[in-house]
């Protein structure tokens, strides 16, 4: 079958490999109909290369149809259509039965969260998404069966981009009628300011790229330039800053030179030492993060959805503390949110624009251009989807 596969720093490449079997019996094999490039992937293309193992299949936003099931799978048949999420979880550990899916104890590897598709040997190292065949561990629970008949970009998003955005909303906490500052307008910050909207809030969002800010506008979301962040949110909320800041951006922020320069010089080392130093010394990126420490007003609380990696990131302690904010991050426990998620997706009117995020659509061959234009934010690129 053909796979996306990695080969080094900003080297992807759709090569054939072997077609995936199943290997327990709570495993399923689907095929893949829809397949998308999430922002997390392009940190596995730019800066945790030293977690990679060349060859790997990356992706972890699938969706498809079911050819085949172990025998413990009770759930599904060949033919129902399913939506994967991004977490591997056995739905029955102490974890999962708590709705914390991404820290399931079944499938954490490596003293860290809940394996996940296509994303290093951090995260169990299982072959992902973007192939045209998937093997899905722990199918008894995972899967999310989807009606047939209605196209893939009204579901695909439910794999993690929806209940990321859900996630993020719920841990900033927004207060009746308060206010939101969204930092970052790809798409976990296109829905997350969305999802605000539609629940009452007043959403102020902030991202450098025009085309992200006309998206965000589009759907009645305030949009504020690059370099207006904490005084012009000050500006717009009695000088107090926002009830609540969604950082989406992460690790790979603009600006923060040191942090860059530190991933750089990272990414020549050899991997052993690499990883070591990732583990144990990591830098990241902190531009958006500082940005939201000092928008949020005080009292506020920061929900932080952006993936960071650093072990010694330099925080403002004393700000934190002195401004009393509350934080809450992690990754999304996918199957936590798809009840409250449904209504959203089955609405005839598309109350959150569903079909208007992915801004490419194009076949899996052509990964390796999509991966570029996405990472350089070339042609409007803001979500893009690939076709097995």
């Amino acid at each position: 079958m053909q796979a996306v596969t990695w080969h080094g720093k900003r080297d992807v490449r759709v090569e054939n490999v072997p077609e995936p079997e199943i290997q327990a019996s709570t495993d399923a094999i689907v095929r893949v109909t829809t397949t998308a490039i999430c922002g997390s992937d392009l940190h596995l293309y730019e800066v945790l290369g030293p977690f990679l193992q060349e060859g790997d299949i990356l992706g972890h936003e699938p969706m498809g149809i079911v050819e085949e099931v172990g025998p413990d799978v009770k759930n599904l048949v060949p033919g129902d259509r399913v939506v994967i999420p991004f977490n591997i979880a056995c739905g029955s550990c102490y974890m999962c039965d708590r709705g914390l899916q991404s820290q399931c104890e079944t499938t954490q590897v490596n003293g860290c969260g809940a394996a996940i598709f296509g994303y290093s040997k951090l995260y169990g190292q299982v072959p992902g998404g973007q192939a045209e065949f998937l093997r899905v561990p722990q199918a008894h629970y995972g899967p999310v069966k989807i009606p047939h008949g209605t196209p893939d970009e009204r579901f695909i998003y439910l794999s993690d981009v929806l209940p990321t955005a859900l996630q993020a909303v719920e841990y900033a906490d927004i207060p009746e009628g308060g206010t939101v500052a969204v930092l970052g307008l790809g798409p976990i910050g296109q829905m997350s300011a969305r999802i605000a909207r539609e629940r009452g809030a007043r959403v102020l969002a902030v991202d450098p790229v025009a085309e992200r800010r006309d998206m965000a506008a589009r759907h009645g979301i305030e949009v504020l330039d690059e370099n207006e962040v904490g005084d012009a949110i000050r500006d717009r909320t009695e000088g107090r800053g926002a009830d609540s800041v969604i950082d989406a951006v992460g690790m790979e922020a603009h600006g923060s030179p040191g942090g860059k320069l530190a991933q750089q010089l990272t990414s020549l080392l050899p991997d052993a030492v690499a990883r070591k130093l990732f583990e144990t010394a990591g830098v990241d990126r902190l531009g958006a993060l500082l940005n939201a420490i000092d928008a949020v007003r005080r009292g506020g609380t920061l929900s932080v959805i952006g993936v960071y990696g650093g072990m010694a990131d330099p925080l403002p302690m004393l700000t934190l503390f002195d401004k009393q904010i509350q934080v809450r991050m992690g990754q999304a426990n996918v199957k936590r949110w798809i009840h409250d998620l449904m209504p959203y997706v089955n609405a005839e009117n598309d109350p959150l624009g569903l079909q208007d995020l992915a801004t490419h659509t194009l076949p899996l061959a052509q990964a390796p251009e999509a991966y570029e234009m996405f990472q350089k934010k070339r042609d409007g690129a803001i979500k893009v989807l690939l076709k097995p």
